[in-house]
């Protein structure tokens, strides 16, 4: 939300790390935040692929990249790559500082701590929350006005 209250479009790169393990799809991921985005204007959600963030940037018209941060870790891992992707393609990188209440967090912990049973309800959006707990994309469920029955 913050993003959207200082330009005109934001589009969250949802991204493919092959370093990393997904719990859900890509698909499932862009449902997801424009789940949680919905009610803001200008905010839409885009699959990355494997690529370059700054490639990304250059395809879609994009002259600014937003990242959170929530501790001085985090610059120090975000400005290295935030001054290769200017150089790459002069796209800025602009950070906004996390919110206090959610700067302990990170998906490694949410996912361990739901995964013991806690309960993370305060520190993800709803459709999040959904899927955590075992909603069924809504991909997968079928549209009844699409049936094909008689």
């Amino acid at each position: 939300m913050r993003a959207a209250n200082l330009f005109d479009e934001v589009i969250v790169a949802v991204s493919v790390n092959p370093k990393k393990t997904y719990r859900f799809t890509v698909d499932e991921r862009i449902e997801m935040v424009e789940a949680t985005v919905s009610s803001l204007s200008g905010v839409s959600a885009r699959p990355m692929g494997t690529g370059l963030l700054a490639e990304f940037c250059r395809s879609v018209g994009a002259d600014t990249i937003v990242k959170g941060l929530r501790d001085g870790a985090d610059l120090a891992f975000e400005a290295p790559m935030a001054t290769m992707n200017r150089h790459l393609t002069g796209v800025e990188t602009v950070y906004l500082q996390a919110d206090p209440r959610f700067a302990h967090l990170s998906s490694s912990l949410i996912k361990e701590v739901h995964g013991l049973g806690g309960d993370v309800r305060d520190f993800v959006p709803a459709a999040v929350m959904r899927r955590l707990n075992g909603a069924p994309s809504p991909s997968a469920v079928p549209d009844p006005s699409r049936s094909t029955r008689p």
